[in-house]
């Protein structure tokens, strides 16, 4: 057979990334040919994605992609989940998105607890209940801007708006659309009775195709540059449903987990079906995944409190690299001060390190500016690491997994500190990569489409005979320390549902 070259963007809450993806028909080959940044747009009190300035990168990308394989026979297009975008009768923007960090969405979910019981929410969506879910964003529009809902014709999460600028048609990927907390699990449709009794509007949502599924070929001006033949299909478009896709395992094992480490931690098992009954008492999400599975897993706060933390110091005139970091989080006591990095007081952006320091001072751990950023490296790592682990075990109690390993990919992955200790926190033998899951993962979809891939097993497959990871095995002498941290962490902050 010959080559198939993909185009493969994945945009993610810190930066976008176009890779070109090469399949000779034995291994999937992934080169990064361009990256940029990417990150909120703070205006008049509100914080927005601006994705005129990540299309012209989009665009950017494919053309050097075209440039270096010559051709291109596929494009997708992947991003974070829930937010969105308004579109008028001609197509067009009623507006730039607003970014999932604004504090539009504040106190909404208890006022949608009174109206709707957030039990009779669960069971029929699945979802985690988190204030940055698309119903509350909604919510959000509706009581500040309800003339632009009215106006709106077009609703298109961020993946299909791209989809849609690049071949003209505005549907909606599956895995995504499971993430708004809108979509109805049992009627494998959008929830509409749900949005009505909210008195939400519903004409404006899309038609619901899955992953893997070839919307058209490039349209326009476009198709002189990049091809007048090459389809644009739509993979898992929702980052971490593309990241479990490009896991190499086996199809749904009962005995491994994952955990997609980035700006967000997402943490939990694949299953062949939702475990809603079973999830609610436990706030687990079910999102739909690849090939009808589904990812059943809880949202962690993530790498994003390092990141800020970070960004925070680089703006005080201390800059650091995450290696760096890591190598001053080594000279910290371990375990010295612990705290629930699932706060909502770290949802926003803002002075991480101050809000750290008052959330550890608040449970008697104070820490002073003067010796902060490795007590508080420190601290972010080992919380992370116990919250982790409650997570993996509620999960294993909740399903009846026996869980015997981890998958840890994404940008996380590269983290060898935060890989052994999780192995020796938990007793689980932790396999590091592929560091760009959710690339790799798009590219097996767009072979999906392609129908190159036929299954769940021919991706798994491929994934596997792709990547290169790292084992991290656990080490008996340090989990009794991990133990008696894991109490004390348990005591503090077990694992709550917002509201409560």
């Amino acid at each position: 057979m010959s080559e198939r070259y993909l185009a493969v963007v994945d945009l993610g809450a810190e930066s976008g990334r176009v890779h070109l993806a090469r399949y000779d028909g034995q291994r999937l080959a992934l080169e990064e040919v361009h990256r940029f940044a990417n990150g909120p747009v703070a205006l008049q009190r509100h914080l927005y994605w601006n994705v005129l300035s990540l299309w012209q990168e989009v665009i950017s990308g494919l053309r050097k992609a075209r440039r270096l394989a010559g051709r291109l026979d596929s494009i997708g297009v992947d991003t974070w989940g829930v937010d969105y975008v308004l579109l008028d009768d001609q197509g067009l923007l009623l507006g730039l998105p607003f970014h999932y960090r604004d504090r539009r969405t504040e106190g909404l979910m208890e006022e949608v607890f009174a109206r709707v019981p957030r039990e009779e929410i669960y069971a029929q969506t699945g979802i985690q209940f988190m204030p940055i879910n698309t119903l509350y964003q909604l919510l959000a529009h509706q009581r500040e801007q309800p003339h632009l809902l009215e106006k709106a014709r077009h609703l298109l999460l961020i993946p299909d708006l791209f989809h849609y600028w690049l071949s003209g048609e505005r549907l909606c990927e599956y895995t995504n659309a499971t993430t708004t907390q809108c979509w109805s699990v049992p009627q494998g449709t959008w929830a509409r009775d749900l949005l009505a009794r909210l008195d939400l509007p519903t004409h404006f949502l899309p038609q619901v195709v899955a992953p893997g599924t070839p919307l058209g070929t490039v349209q326009g001006e476009l198709a002189e540059e990049l091809g007048r033949d090459v389809l644009v299909i739509a993979p898992a478009t929702h980052d971490t449903a593309a990241a479990v896709a490009g896991i190499p395992m086996r199809a749904s094992p009962r005995d491994r987990a994952y955990i997609s480490s980035g700006t967000w931690s997402l943490v939990g098992l694949e299953l062949p079906q939702p475990q809603i009954a079973q999830g609610s008492a436990s706030n687990f999400t079910n999102e739909g995944g690849i090939f009808g599975t589904v990812r059943f897993l809880r949202n962690v706060m993530g790498l994003w409190l390092l990141q800020e933390c970070r960004r925070s110091w680089q703006e005080g005139g201390r800059s650091f690299t995450y290696e760096q970091l890591l190598t001053l989080a080594e000279e910290a006591p371990a375990w010295a001060a612990l705290f629930d990095p699932d706060h909502p007081l770290f949802l926003p952006p803002g002075d991480m390190p101050t809000r750290i320091r008052e959330q550890l001072s608040v449970h008697g751990q104070p820490v002073s500016a003067a010796e902060d950023i490795p007590v508080l490296v420190r601290a972010i790592l080992d919380s992370l690491i116990l919250r982790y682990r409650q997570v993996l075990e509620l999960a294993a109690s909740i399903t009846g997994c026996a869980l015997q390993a981890v998958h840890i990919v994404g940008g996380g992955a590269q983290n060898r500190w935060l890989n052994q200790g999780l192995a020796d926190a938990t007793g689980l033998v932790v396999i590091a990569g592929p560091i760009e899951a959710t690339a790799q993962g798009n590219a097996l979809l767009q072979l999906v489409g392609l129908g190159e891939l036929r299954s769940l097993e021919e991706v798994r497959t491929l994934a596997a005979r792709s990547t290169v990871t790292q084992t991290f095995l656990p080490d008996p002498g340090r989990r009794a320390a991990w133990d008696e941290a894991y109490a004390r962490f348990t005591t503090l902050f077990p694992l709550a549902l917002p509201l409560q």
